[in-house]
């Protein structure tokens, strides 16, 4: 697999879905992969390190130097809308994150004022599983699923 791959988890507005998505990673993935967090405030950010992210930061500046070092981006939708979370997702963040050269996997998580068509709604688990699928075929551990938790 070469370097350790970095995998990014972006969540905003208590990192409920972070938290979600970190403590599946952890679950199924290799326990090299690196995993960081960014959150939107402080509270999204230390919900997502409960769930064991290696490291995690919090704000536009911490996105912004450090979101190029992911190899796969996973977050809501959310995350490459500007003023999106209530406006705590400010358009440079929403900016960093789009312009990354890592591949994003972007939940499909409406916004109030948003409508997604060619998308079937499906509960958070299921988008979860179909994300950490693509994660594991970009990955090359497709079928691979880690049993020492």
């Amino acid at each position: 697999m070469g370097k350790n791959k970095v995998i990014a988890v972006i969540d905003g507005m208590g990192g409920n879905i972070g938290h979600q998505i970190v403590s599946q990673l952890r679950r199924e993935l290799p326990a090299e992969i690196e995993i960081m967090v960014f959150g939107t405030n402080s509270a999204a950010t230390a919900n997502m390190m409960k769930a064991r992210a290696n490291r995690g930061a919090t704000g536009e500046n911490a996105i912004r130097v450090s979101i190029d070092q992911a190899d796969i981006i996973l977050a809501p939708v959310a995350s490459v809308i500007p003023n999106s979370y209530m406006g705590e997702l400010t358009s440079g963040m929403a900016e960093a994150i789009a312009s990354s050269p890592g591949e994003k996997i972007l939940l499909p998580l409406g916004q109030f004022h948003i409508s997604f068509v060619g998308v079937d709604r499906q509960p958070l688990p299921h988008l979860m599983e179909e994300a950490l699928a693509r994660v594991r075929q970009l990955l090359g551990i497709e079928g691979e699923v880690k049993t020492d938790v």
